[in-house]
Parts: structure tokens; sequence; C-alpha cells
């Protein structure tokens, strides 16, 4: 043996083993997986199945193990699309003019333009400018304006029937109402600009909202007192999801103009503006059920 081979020997010896490794630990036994981890249908609970019922929102929907249902999946990608599609849409040049309005347009160029440049959807260009200053009506008590904001499915779906709704509600409370005014490309606040340049006590703008799933033809509609350049956020009230599955255009025409009448009698808006003296604009009472649209099949 070589005095190296002695030399390991003699050390294992010292540390009172002669094997080179120590002996495996002992491994338990592992039970085999279960032959089926998920359930075999989705999984609803009924207060989830009950809270469904009062909203278009992706609640209850189950799930399948740890992953949605196809059918679910299917329905949230239909949605998407219409909200992409909503966004998307632009409202034909001749669309107001066809219904009764006075066409304006903001310093937008294109739609592209119109998605990434907020600022220049918030102001009329000169042609448009001209156009009110010598058609407009002057010094109403509410201006309406209607407009595409994102998406003009809803202004060309309901527009037309919302405006003329909120402007009779108006009228019905003793409130003046401005030329009817139609803008394209437009943003929430160009009812600042407007209202200023007509001289109108309130302005409200009736524009699509930003799609959601499954609402990309909802409006929205703001309210401000005094409107002005310079104005915020801060300074206007809205009322949103504006559509069949949502406010229905007749409570929302109520609502308008009580807040209007509101805004008037207090002269003040946004956070200031005592929401509690409104009566029926401030009440808010139970969603009936509602139905959420089926895109694809079962």
């Amino acid at each position: 043996m070589s005095r190296t081979r002695q030399l390991i020997s003699a050390l294992r010896d010292a540390l009172g083993s002669a094997e080179p490794l120590p002996p495996p630990p002992e491994i338990p036994d592992v039970p085999a997986p279960p032959a089926r981890v998920y359930t075999p249908r989705p999984e609803k609970h009924e207060f989830a199945a009950e809270a469904a019922k009062h909203t278009t929102a992706l609640v209850g929907i189950g799930h399948v193990g740890t992953r949605y249902a196809t059918d679910v999946v299917l329905q949230f990608q239909a949605e998407l699309a219409v909200a992409h599609a909503a966004v998307g849409a632009e409202l034909p040049e001749d669309w107001a003019a066809q219904h009764g309005f006075l066409g304006l347009r903001t310093r937008v160029a294109d739609h592209r333009e119109f998605l990434l440049r907020p600022d220049l959807g918030r102001r009329l260009d000169d042609a448009s400018l001209e156009l009110l200053r010598a058609r407009a009506i002057k010094n109403p008590d509410v201006q309406i304006i209607v407009a595409d904001g994102l998406s003009a499915v809803a202004c060309m779906g309901s527009g037309k029937e919302l405006h003329d709704a909120v402007a009779q509600a108006c009228q019905a409370r003793g409130l003046s109402v401005g030329t009817p005014v139609a803008a394209r490309f437009a943003r929430v606040w160009l009812e600042d600009e407007i209202g200023q340049e007509v001289g109108a006590k309130v302005a409200m703008i009736l524009l699509g909202e930003r799609p959601g799933l499954g609402t990309g033809d909802g409006l929205s509609a703001y309210v401000v007192y005094e409107p002005k350049l310079g104005n915020t956020d801060g300074d206007r009230n809205m009322i949103s999801n504006i559509h069949a599955r949502g406010i229905p255009i007749a409570d929302a025409a109520h609502r308008l103009a009580s807040l209007a009448a509101g805004m008037i009698a207090q002269r003040t808006s946004g956070v200031k503006l005592d929401l509690a003296r409104l009566g029926e604009a401030s009440e808010r009472t139970p969603r009936p059920p509602q139905v959420r649209q089926k895109l694809v099949g079962a």
C-alpha cells in the first residue's frame, strides 16, 4: 500500500469510520398524487351568483382549479374586442349636421392624435370657434354639448336621445337651453371653452366614456358651473354609465337637469356643491337586476 493510502486509512480510523461516505438518510415513502386535482365543473357560490345579477362586472364567474372556465375566457376576449372597437371608432364628419347639431371640431388633426394628445381635444380649432361665436345662442342657463369622447359608438347610439331628454328636462324646470352642439375629437374640458364663449351659467358635455368590458356604448355627463378655461375636475360633477344596462336615459336626464338647477341655485359646482340639497339628483336607489349580454356560445 502506498504511503498516501496509509495516511488516508489512518485518518478514516481516527474519524471512526472506514467508509468513504456516510450512509444515505432514510427517505420516507411519498404518496402518489391524486388522479384529479381540480373540480370537474366551475365552482360557483350563491352569494357571488346573486351579486352578479345586479352588475355587469365579472363577478361570480367560477373557476376550474386555478383557471377560468373556457366560456368565461371567450366572453372576456369578446368584450375586450368590443371595447377596442369602441375606442377605435370615429364620429363621421357629417353626423352633427344630420342630427340637427352645430358641428364643431377640436384642434386634433386625426384619430391617432386624438388618443395621444388629450390637450388638443380640450380646445376648439379656429374655424369652429368662429362658427360658435357667429351662430350659437348667447347667455343660456345651460349649454349642452354632445361629443364622441372615447366611444364614438356611444355618441352615435344615444347621444341625440340623451341630449333631447336633458334639454326637455331642463326646460321643464324653467332653464333656458343653448344651441345644440356636437363636437368631434372632444375631451371633457372642451365644455369650459364652449360654455365660456356662449356665456352659459352651466355647461354640460355628454360624451362617450372610456369603454369597459361589455360597456362600449356608455355615455358620461360632466357638468360645471360658470364654465371657463382653467377649471379642473374638482369643479365638475358627473354621472357615468348611461346606457341600457346602466342608468336609463330618462333617469339620467332628470338627474342632470336637477344637477344644473342646483348649481345655478347654489352658484357653485364640483366639491363645493351641497349634494344633499339637490333632491332627486342625489337619490340613490338599488339597481334592478342586470343581464350580462352573452357574446359567445355556451
